[in-house]
């Protein structure tokens, strides 16, 4: 996926987010197999577990068998058909997700080669607070931010000014 660039702004942002809302003493399960930011986190201190690579739309019983306190998606809801039922089956308190948001100047993103690598949400910022609000979650931080491309273009330009990320920190509510 990063064979050409890496998305060091992204990272580094989503990182500092991440700093700010979660201790290093807390496990986190993050979704989605191993990958460059989770190998981030944990040089940076944290206990991350990941999923195996199963088919979260149909099987969400690591999310059940797993030992957490934190449960992380950077940039996967949006690959998911139903994060519904995943929201539903996290068993922790605490949660931090982030999406690319849909952009009105560019369509969905999908790979021609990897099946794995299509969008099949394109989030707006109150579609993913309304979906956390209906599984029981209360976001107490927000944050969206842009990631300019370097490229030469009118859409590159819109990149510049147009946040593409959004990121929460949520909390599950208490009955």
């Amino acid at each position: 996926m990063y064979e050409k660039t890496f998305p060091n702004k992204r990272f580094k942002h989503t990182l500092d987010f991440l700093k700010k809302h979660v201790s290093t003493s807390e496990t986190i399960f993050d979704l989605g197999v191993p990958n460059p930011f989770s190998k981030i986190m944990q040089e940076n201190g944290y206990q991350v577990k990941n999923t195996g690579g199963e088919d979260l739309d149909k099987d969400q019983s690591a999310l059940q068998k797993e030992t957490y306190e934190v449960f992380t998606a950077f940039e996967i809801f949006e690959h998911l058909l139903n994060p519904y039922t995943v929201l539903e089956n996290v068993k922790c308190d605490k949660l931090v997700i982030s999406i690319p948001l849909r952009l009105w100047f560019s369509p969905a993103y999908r790979s021609k080669t990897d099946m794995w690598d299509r969008h099949y949400h394109e989030f707006e910022d109150w579609q993913l607070d309304w979906l956390l609000e209906k599984t029981g979650w209360k976001i107490t931080a927000r944050e969206k931010f842009t990631h300019p491309v370097k490229k030469f273009g009118f859409r590159p330009l819109l990149r510049y000014f147009t946040p593409r990320y959004y990121i929460v920190f949520a909390e599950r509510v208490k009955n």
